[in-house]
């Protein structure tokens, strides 16, 4: 096989592996893909480049690098995208799992990965251990396992707020919220895995494959009208990416479900938080999702709060640098950068005069926790999870 029809081959392959595929024909070269990707002026080949690679017949010289890695998937290229291409899954999610067949990994990542498929979560950790963040609530947090009932919601908790010590705060604190509401929810525990769309875009398309499957199996077991979860990472591969598996179930972001009970919300939140709160919309959440008004609207809702934007907010929030195998890749970012994302956005909460940085996703709270500490302009900023901000206003 020639080098030509060898590289012919791969460009095909990226036209047809992804929905709109074909729209890589579109590419207009206008740079602005590049020019809005966080990192891409530290890639050899950002994403415009890969595309003049393809048709060029020259895609080997994108193999030779590792910058690539340096993508965490935020959409923001396509958001922009004037030819309306999908950048990230038909472009940059291709290429990493093109860099991962021909073994340019870095290790780091490949920890990561190789992790999610022997314990079904990137951390390592022990299945058996998945609903241990539960221990000490009272009553008990219904596992259906053990429950042996149907329930009204199924709550898809995920890998960090499982088991990452500051995100499973989060996780009581939503728990206090859901029960303040009276809903009647359960969670899997043990038996739920990763949902597998960081594993994805991180261009692990058949590990992805292997744990929505495994879900898949689960759900099928239990009875319960609707899925919600507090990872937008989880919400995208659930609502747009496990239909294609043949797993398809109605699905919602938390925010989305408590937005949906303001009114019955509002009047239990009688203690005031008094505090200038900017909110980060989470890639994929909001570029992905379009999700940008119910996190708002419940933020609004707190007694005392005052909601500043960002200057980058909405459509062109920046990332905290966790997505698309970002979480995993810390150590070589940095070397590559010697700044994270998270660093960026937690001086932009500081310009916008905010003493809370709300999030709504389970990356962000460790990732700009950790940007706070390191950061001398930061001073008394405090990074809250938007369930634990309604668990503080319910007075919980």
């Amino acid at each position: 096989m020639t080098l030509a029809t060898h590289e012919s081959s791969v460009y095909e392959k990226f036209l047809t592996a992804a929905p709109d595929g074909e729209r890589l024909k579109l590419c207009l070269q206008c740079g602005t893909c590049s020019g809005i990707c966080p990192f891409g002026y530290l890639m050899t080949y950002p994403p415009g480049k890969i595309v003049a690679t393809l048709r060029a017949d020259r895609f080997a010289k994108v193999l030779d690098t590792d910058s690539v890695w340096m993508c965490v998937s935020c959409y923001a290229c396509t958001e922009l995208c004037p030819s309306q291409i999908p950048v990230t899954r038909a472009l940059m999610t291709h290429a990493k799992e093109e860099l991962l067949l021909a073994g340019n990994v870095p290790a780091e990542l490949q920890n990561a990965l190789q992790a999610s498929q022997r314990y079904g979560n990137p951390l390592g950790e022990s299945p058996r251990k998945r609903a241990d963040w539960t221990n000490g609530l009272d009553p008990q947090v219904p596992v259906l396992a053990k429950a042996k009932r149907p329930v009204e919601v199924l709550w898809f908790v995920g890998d960090y707020p499982s088991y990452h010590a500051r995100v499973q705060a989060t996780a009581k604190a939503f728990v206090k919220v859901l029960r303040a509401l009276g809903v009647d929810f359960g969670i899997l525990g043990p038996e739920e895995n990763s949902d597998g769309d960081s594993q994805r875009l991180a261009g692990e398309r058949g590990l992805f494959e292997s744990l929505a499957e495994k879900n898949g199996k689960v759900f099928k077991k239990y009875q319960f009208k609707e899925i919600i979860t507090t990872d937008p990472h989880a919400y995208n591969a659930l609502k747009n990416e496990y239909p294609a598996l043949g797993i398809s179930y109605p699905v919602r972001h938390y925010t989305e479900f408590l937005a949906e009970r303001l009114e019955q919300l509002k009047p239990l939140l009688k203690r005031e938080v008094k505090a200038k709160v900017t909110y980060h919309d989470p890639c994929y959440l909001g570029r992905a999702n379009k999700i940008y008004d119910a996190p708002r609207a419940l933020i609004q809702a707190i007694p005392g709060v005052e909601l500043v934007e960002m200057a980058h907010n909405r459509g062109l929030s920046l990332c905290c640098g966790g997505g698309g195998g970002g979480m995993w890749l810390d150590g070589f970012q940095w070397e590559k950068a010697h700044v994270r994302l998270s660093d960026w956005r937690v001086r932009e909460a500081v310009t916008a005069g905010a003493s809370i940085l709300a999030v709504a996703c389970p990356y962000e709270t460790p990732r700009f926790e950790d940007a706070v500490k390191t950061s001398k302009e930061a001073g008394q900023l405090k990074v809250r999870d938007i369930a634990e901000l309604l668990a503080e206003a319910l007075g919980l």
